[in-house]
Parts: structure tokens; C-alpha cells; sequence
């Protein structure tokens, strides 16, 4: 079975704060709402970069996330891009368009 390295973070501090960010607008109190901004914005949701620079994530975290380095940066894309796969199904269908590919 494969099993994910563990990588080593070099700025635990930033590191934590986005990925904080991240998180928390995939919390099950957040994430109707999160979508919903998406939505209105006309993002789609694999959009990593689009979306973090919109502000999307918080004001602040587009500047965090662009003081860590390229490692650190990988991290975070894979943690966003896995808590958007998370997401609960019923929540997927009503947001088809966040989600298709077209």
C-alpha cells in the first residue's frame, strides 16, 4: 500500500497559518459558504492559484502563502486539492458547476 513521505515544513509558522486557512473554509460551517463565493466569483474550484488570489481563503493568506517556499507551496496545493475532494457529495451536486470540468 502506498503510503504518502512525511515532508519536512521550513516555515512551521506560515505553513500553519495557511494551511489554517485552508481548512477552516472546508469546515462543515463553512463550506456552504465557501462555495458560495466561489460561485458568485465565477471561480472553479480546482483553480488553486485563481481562487487564492481572489482572496477567497482570507485576505491575508495569498501573502503567507507566497513566503513559503516551493516544497512548503506543494504541500498546501495537495492539502486544498484533497479537502475540495472531501467534500460531501449532496454539497457537490449543487455545486456541479464548481466542480465540472468543461
Amino acid at each position: 500500500m502506498y503510503q504518502q513521505p512525511v515532508l519536512t515544513v521550513s516555515d512551521p509558522e506560515t505553513f500553519n497559518a495557511v494551511k489554517a486557512a485552508v481548512e477552516a473554509s472546508f469546515s462543515s460551517g463553512r463550506v456552504v459558504d465557501f462555495l458560495k463565493s466561489l460561485e458568485r466569483s465565477k471561480l472553479r474550484i480546482r483553480d488553486f492559484e485563481t481562487v487564492l488570489g481572489k482572496g477567497n481563503l482570507g485576505a491575508a493568506t495569498e501573502a503567507e502563502y507566497h513566503k513559503l517556499g516551493n516544497s512548503d507551496q506543494g504541500q498546501i496545493r495537495e492539502l486544498y486539492l484533497a479537502s475540495l475532494e472531501r467534500v460531501a457529495p449532496e454539497l457537490r451536486d449543487k455545486f456541479f458547476k464548481l466542480y465540472a470540468y468543461y
